[in-house]
């Protein structure tokens, strides 16, 4: 939607995210426009199962980042209004368990059930 809001075609009013966007510095997060607390993004990462040797996620992880730092990559990422972050192993997998524990109240709260 980036690419729309940038060319006039859409009209941003907020991002979701819990810092404003380096793509639309102008626009104010959710919790700024005045829902406090709001915070809801989309994340890619990569995964392993678990009890993958240590050297591999290290490998991998090492690989990622060189991969996420190319000019290349960064234009097509860019272009699509992506923001790498790059964060170690152990920080995403605290992030991952947090935005669990996150959308679960949000599941229970709304009595969303599988049948």
């Amino acid at each position: 939607m980036i690419q729309h809001v940038k060319s006039g075609k859409l009209r941003g009013i907020a991002v979701t995210s819990a810092q404003r966007s380096p793509f639309t510095p102008d626009l104010p997060t959710i919790s700024e426009a005045g829902v406090k607390g709001y915070e809801a993004g989309t994340w890619y990462g990569l995964l392993v199962p678990t009890g993958t040797p240590n050297e591999v996620i290290s490998r991998l992880h090492a690989e990622s980042v060189k991969a996420l730092k190319r000019q290349d990559v960064k234009e097509r990422l860019d272009a699509t209004g992506l923001e790498p972050i790059g964060t170690t192993p152990e920080q995403f997998g605290a992030y991952i368990r947090s935005e669990v524990a996150k959308w679960a109240k949000v599941v229970k709260a709304a009595g969303v059930r599988a049948d």
